[in-house]
């Protein structure tokens, strides 16, 4: 049985077509950024990890293993990948390296995360 669906559409709209052809082109950079955010975000991991900043100021790799209840290793990758990403910043204390958001992406964050 085929369940291919065709369009059969009588008209083309042409001036829809151009009309949302330039829409996208003049939204490529705000869409590209969404979809990089998105990917970051779509990893469940990480969407935890920046919801906990939402919340606390900073923590440490020690500290979210124990909240995850996951080892180190996997969570010093999640939070390299935010940081190449542009979301999160780190600073060191001693022997401890604290993480934190980039303040530029707290409301960017919040309103993609919490609605």
């Amino acid at each position: 049985m085929n369940t291919t669906l065709s369009c059969c559409r009588i008209e083309i709209d042409d001036d829809l077509i151009d009309k949302a052809k330039a829409l996208l082109k003049d939204d490529s950079t705000i869409l590209l950024d969404k979809a990089k955010l998105f990917s970051l975000l779509g990893n469940d991991v990480r969407l935890k990890i920046v919801r906990l900043f939402l919340c606390y100021e900073k923590m440490c790799v020690c500290d979210l293993a124990d909240v995850l209840e996951m080892k180190q290793s996997p969570i010093s990758q999640h939070l390299r990948k935010l940081k190449d990403g542009g979301i999160l910043e780190n600073k060191r204390d001693g022997m401890t390296i604290f993480y934190f958001l980039k303040e530029d992406m707290r409301d960017t964050l919040l309103k993609t995360i919490e609605g």
